[in-house]
């Protein structure tokens, strides 16, 4: 049997940028951190690694495709997963789907190539992981998985990222901490709150250093 392998050409990216953001009082996707916003940051960071981009929102941004949620309401961040799936699946030769969070502007630069070079067969999900917490959202996605996900959010009450990966074969790639003239950043840390901003400020001033 031939080994699988994806490359660049069969991955698609998505932001998602649709969340609540109640801790840090407005939208994240337009929060500045330094000269640029969230989403910027994000795009940039995402559009090195696959070619094609778009943001899972309620509103157009940054000039690349918007992916709304499919679902009424705030169904949690599986309905920004799967409103990536199904946008992923209409692309031309698109076999899957990357999804990164628009709160993490430090996510490593390798994390797709890394995601996509664990993946042993075509059904499998690849999900991120640093200093043994698994990071769920930063995750390469078959887009066959859409109709199952889809009937998953429909039907279960509690909607936890867990329970769906429970139902399915995944892999977990450990990434390491970046170091920075400061000290060790986790390219996870996520931006939730005014003081995470802050702090992001630092980091952004330790990683240019």
């Amino acid at each position: 049997m031939a080994e699988f392998s994806l490359d660049r050409s069969d991955i698609a990216g998505v932001v998602l940028a649709g969340g609540r953001s109640q801790r840090m009082g407005r939208d994240k996707a337009g929060v500045m951190l330094g000269a640029e916003s969230l989403l910027h940051h994000v795009l940039t960071r995402l559009s090195q690694q696959t070619p094609l981009v778009a943001v899972n929102a309620d509103a157009a941004a940054e000039g690349v495709p918007v992916v709304p949620d499919r679902f009424r309401g705030k169904a949690g961040p599986m309905a920004g997963i799967h409103a990536a799936m199904v946008y992923a699946a209409g692309l031309p030769s698109i076999t899957h789907v990357v999804t990164v969070s628009v709160d993490c502007p430090f996510f490593p630069a390798d994390l797709v190539v890394r995601l996509a070079a664990a993946i042993e067969h075509p059904s499998q999900i690849a999900i991120a992981a640093s200093e043994g917490r698994s990071h769920s959202v930063f995750g390469l996605w078959p887009v066959t998985l859409a109709a199952d996900l889809g009937a998953w959010i429909a039907t279960d009450e509690k909607r936890r990222v867990r329970d769906f990966l429970l139902r399915h074969d995944v892999t977990e790639v450990a990434f390491p901490l970046h170091p920075t003239r400061a000290s060790l950043l986790d390219p996870f840390f996520n931006i939730n709150t005014p003081d995470d901003l802050v702090e992001a400020e630092r980091w952004l001033e330790a990683l240019r250093g």
